[in-house]
């Protein structure tokens, strides 16, 4: 299965790459909110690296926001786009709230506790002494 998910993060990062470079014309338009566009395109990139390349999440959020970057930087240079701060801040952002959602998840203590269900781990209040 992480197999799939490897292919589909490598999808999206050509996705990201072609809609971030072409001129704005040849770009499909929707009625989605432009930061939504980004958040959701760059979380599910997220998702996708953290499940394909699974205990790589430091390396793969560093990778994410310098690939944001880059890509901002690139559109100085692409014809009819420009760079803008805030959509850096929010792709870098929603790349590593995605993957760091899939490595909350998959945390083998994070497991134990999911598996224990309410009252694990010390949640659950004790009664007096001597009861």
């Amino acid at each position: 299965m992480s197999k799939i998910f490897q292919i589909m993060a490598w999808i999206l990062i050509v996705a990201i790459l072609l809609l971030s470079l072409v001129p704005p014309m040849l770009r499909p338009n929707t009625d989605i909110p432009h930061n939504v566009e980004h958040f959701t395109i760059f979380l599910l990139t997220g998702f996708a690296f953290g499940i394909g390349y699974p205990r790589r999440y430091l390396l793969q959020s560093i990778a994410l926001v310098v690939f944001a970057l880059s890509i901002e930087i690139s559109q100085l240079w692409a014809l009819g786009r420009h760079a803008r701060l805030s959509d850096f801040v929010v792709d870098a952002l929603a790349a590593c709230i995605g993957i760091g959602a899939i490595e909350w998840v998959t945390r083998p203590d994070q497991a134990a506790i999911r598996a224990s269900g309410p009252g694990a781990y010390g949640t659950t209040r004790a009664g007096p002494p001597g009861d």
